[in-house]
C-alpha cells in the first residue's frame, strides 16, 4: 500500500498541490492505523484531510468560472479514488472514512461533468466495500447536509444513487430501515423541487431510481414486511408525484409521460383511482405504514394532493388512466351514485384547488371533475337522515372556500363561470341541515364584497329549491336574517362589506347569475 500511495509519514507541511497533499493524508491515515495506538494520530489525519477538501471547495466557490481550479478539483477526486480502489487498501481505514469522504466530496459534484463522474464512482466504492446498514446512515446523513448546499439537485445526484444501491444490500430489517430513509430523500427532493432552475425529468430520474430499488427490496421479502415496504413505496410514489407536479413550469401535460411510469408501482399494490380521489387508499396506506407516529406522518405533507393529482392526471390523458388499467367512466358513475363517496372527493379536490404552486390548467381540470360528477345530482339524493355528512363538512366547506378564491382570480371569464357552476351545484349537494352553516361560515370569512354579494344570492336561490320546502319556514328565516345580520353588522365591527363600481369580481357574471 505503502508503495502504491506516493507520500510518507513526514510529509505533513510540504505540498506541492492540492492533489499531492490529498494523497500524502490518505497515505498517513493508513499508516497510522498500522501503527500501536495510533487510532488518536488517524482521527487527527481525517479531520485534516476534510479540513483541506472543505478549504479547496471554497476557494471554487469564490471562483466558479477559474477552469484551473475545476482541474485541480477533479485530480484531487481523481487521486481519492484511486487510493479508495487499491486492493491494498485496509478495511478500517476505508470503513472510517466513508463516515466523511461521501459528504465532503459531494459538494463538488456541481463543478464539472467529470467531477459529477468522479464523487459517484467515490459514494459507488464505500457502497461496495462497506456495510449497507452503516452506508445507509451515512448517506442519509449526507444528503440531509446536501440540502443546504448551492446545487441541492446535483450535489444529491451521486447520494441518491448510492443509496439505491444501498437499499438492494441491506441483509435484514429492510423495512425499519427504508422507514428512516424515505422521509429524509423526500425531503431533499422536494427543497430539489423548489429550485428555480430545476430539471423536471432530471429531479424525476432521481425519486424513480429510488422507487426502483424498493420495489426491488419489496420482491425478496415475503409476507408482513413485504405488504409494508410496498405500502411504503406507494406512499413514496404518491408523494412524489405532488413535487414533480408542483416544480411542472409550462403546462399539465408535461407530467403526463412522467405519471404513466409510476402507474405500475401503484396498480401493484392494488390501489386504484377511487381509492385515490375519495382518499381511502391514501388512509389505509398510511394507517399501515405510520400508525400512531405523528412524526413519520409529516414527512408526507403533500400526499393528499399526491393522490388527487394522480386522478386527474388519468383526466387529462387516457394514457395514464390504461397504464392503471383504470375505466374513469365508471369512477365518475360510482361518485355520481354515491354520496358519501362524493363528499370525499369533494374534500380531496381542495389540495389542488387551494394549491398556491401548481400550475392553473391542474385547478381547471379538477373544477371540470366537479362538474362531472355532480351532473344530474339533485339535492333530494343528499337529504336522506340516514347519510351522516357532519364528518365531510369540514372538508367541504374547506374545498369551497378555495372554490370562492378561485372565482376571484381565476386568470379567464370561462374558468370563473364553470367553477361558480361547481360552487352552486356542491352547496346543493350538501344536506340541508349543513348547508346553511356551511354558507354562514363562507360569508364569515368573505373578505371580498362581490364575493359577499355572490354568496347571499346562493342564499336566496336555497331558499327556492324544493329540499327546503320541507323544512322549518322559521328555522330558515332565521338562518336567513343570521346571514345578513353577520353582512351589514360584521362581527369583526367597521362598516359593511358592500361591492361597489370598483369591485371587478361581481362585473365578470351576467346580472342573471346575481
Amino acid at each position: 500500500m505503502e508503495s502504491s500511495i506516493e507520500g510518507s509519514s513526514e510529509s505533513t507541511t510540504v505540498t506541492t498541490s492540492p492533489s499531492r497533499r490529498v494523497r500524502e493524508l490518505l497515505a498517513l491515515c493508513f499508516s497510522s492505523v498500522e501503527e500501536a495506538g495510533g487510532f488518536q494520530d488517524f482521527e487527527s489525519f481525517v479531520t485534516e484531510l476534510v479540513s483541506c477538501l472543505d478549504s479547496l471547495y471554497e476557494n471554487v466557490a469564490l471562483d466558479a468560472n477559474n477552469e484551473l481550479e475545476n482541474d485541480v478539483i477533479e485530480e484531487v477526486l481523481d487521486e481519492i479514488l484511486k487510493v479508495l480502489s487499491s486492493p491494498q487498501m485496509d478495511q478500517d481505514v476505508i470503513d472510517a472514512l466513508s463516515f466523511h469522504l461521501p459528504k465532503v466530496t459531494s459538494k463538488f459534484a456541481d463543478i464539472s461533468s467529470r467531477c459529477l463522474q468522479l464523487v459517484e464512482e467515490i459514494v459507488d466504492r464505500f457502497v461496495e466495500a462497506c456495510n449497507p446498514r452503516d452506508m445507509l446512515s451515512i448517506l442519509c446523513e449526507a444528503l440531509d447536509a446536501a440540502r443546504c448546499y448551492h446545487s441541492a439537485s446535483t450535489c444529491s445526484t451521486p447520494l441518491l444513487h448510492g443509496l439505491s444501491k444501498v437499499f438492494i444490500l441491506i441483509q435484514r430489517r429492510h423495512y425499519e430501515q427504508l422507514k428512516v430513509a424515505v422521509p429524509i430523500v423526500l425531503n431533499v427532493l422536494k427543497d430539489i423541487s423548489l429550485e428555480t432552475d430545476v430539471q423536471v425529468e432530471d429531479l424525476f430520474d432521481k425519486a424513480l431510481g429510488i422507487a426502483s430499488s424498493i420495489r426491488d427490496v419489496s420482491s425478496k421479502l415475503n409476507n408482513e414486511e413485504e405488504a409494508k415496504v410496498r405500502c411504503l413505496l406507494c406512499l413514496y410514489v404518491i408523494q412524489i408525484t405532488a413535487i414533480i407536479s408542483v416544480s411542472i413550469r409550462d403546462k399539465a401535460a408535461s407530467c403526463i409521460p412522467l405519471v404513466i411510469q409510476l402507474e405500475p408501482f401503484l396498480t401493484s399494490c392494488g390501489l386504484t383511482h377511487l381509492g385515490l380521489i375519495t382518499g381511502n387508499d391514501t388512509e389505509k396506506l398510511m394507517s399501515t405504514v405510520a400508525g400512531d407516529d405523528d412524526e413519520f406522518i409529516t414527512s408526507f405533507p403533500d400526499i393528499s394532493l399526491g393522490a388527487s393529482l394522480l386522478f386527474i392526471c388519468a383526466k387529462i390523458s387516457h394514457e395514464v388512466a390504461e397504464a392503471a388499467n383504470a375505466v374513469l367512466g365508471s369512477v365518475v358513475d360510482e361518485l355520481q351514485n354515491n354520496p358519501v363517496k362524493r363528499w370525499q372527493a369533494y374534500g380531496m379536490l381542495k389540495y389542488i384547488l387551494s394549491s398556491g404552486d401548481l400550475l392553473w390548467e391542474f385547478k381547471r381540470h379538477a373544477i371540470e371533475f366537479l362538474l362531472d360528477i355532480t351532473k344530474g345530482v339533485t339535492s333530494s339524493q343528499c337529504n336522506d337522515e340516514q347519510i351522516d355528512c357532519s364528518d365531510y363538512t369540514p372538508g367541504i366547506y374547506a374545498t369551497l372556500q378555495a372554490v370562492t378564491l378561485l372565482i376571484m382570480y381565476a386568470p379567464d371569464a370561462d374558468l370563473r363561470k364553470k367553477t361558480f357552476e361547481a360552487l352552486k351545484r356542491v352547496l346543493s349537494d350538501i344536506p340541508a341541515p349543513h348547508r346553511f352553516d356551511v354558507l354562514r361560515a363562507l360569508v364569515t370569512n368573505s373578505r371580498s364584497p362581490s364575493m359577499t354579494a355572490i354568496l347571499l344570492g346562493l342564499v336566496k336561490d336555497s331558499m327556492s329549491k324544493s329540499s327546503l320546502q320541507d323544512t322549518d319556514c322559521a328555522a330558515v328565516d332565521t338562518h336567513v336574517i343570521e346571514l345578513v345580520e353577520l353582512v351589514l353588522r360584521p362581527p369583526q365591527g367597521g362598516p359593511p362589506l358592500l361591492p361597489d363600481q370598483s369591485d371587478a369580481v361581481i362585473f365578470s357574471f351576467p346580472i342573471s347569475i346575481l
